[in-house]
C-alpha cells in the first residue's frame, strides 16, 4: 500500500459533506486562479506554475493533476523538465538561503559564549 494512490481524490466527498461551504470557496477559487476567463497567463503556463509550485511543496496529487493538465494544455516533455529543475533550483536556493539564518544564529551563539 502506497500513501499517495491517485483514486484518493474519492475522498473528497468527506471534505465536501464535512465542511460544505469551505469546499464550494475552495473548488471556486481553484477554478478561478487555473482556468477563470479573465485570466491573463496561458492555462499551459499556469499549469506549468502548478507542477513548480507542486514539487517544490510536494503534493504528490497536485503533481499528478497538474502534470495531466500541463500535457492538455500542450506541454512538452522539455518544457516539463525545465519546469522540473527550475522548481529544483528554488528550493536548493531557498535552503542555501536559510543557511545565512543558520550561520547568523551560529555567530549569535558563540558570541554568548563569550560575554
Amino acid at each position: 500500500m502506497s500513501y499517495h494512490e491517485h483514486t484518493d481524490h474519492q475522498y473528497a466527498k468527506h471534505l465536501r459533506a464535512g465542511a460544505t461551504e469551505a469546499f464550494k470557496a475552495f473548488m471556486a477559487f481553484d477554478h478561478q486562479v487555473l482556468r477563470g476567463s479573465n485570466n491573463v497567463i496561458p492555462p499551459k503556463y499556469a499549469e506549468l506554475t502548478a507542477v513548480a509550485v507542486a514539487l517544490t511543496t510536494q503534493c504528490a496529487y497536485c503533481i499528478e493533476a497538474h502534470t495531466n493538465a500541463a500535457h492538455a494544455a500542450g506541454a512538452t516533455q522539455q518544457e516539463l523538465a525545465e519546469t522540473v529543475m527550475t522548481a529544483a533550483a528554488l528550493r536548493a536556493g531557498g535552503s542555501y538561503a536559510h543557511g545565512f539564518m543558520a550561520m547568523k544564529f551560529f555567530d549569535q551563539a558563540q558570541k554568548s559564549d563569550t560575554q
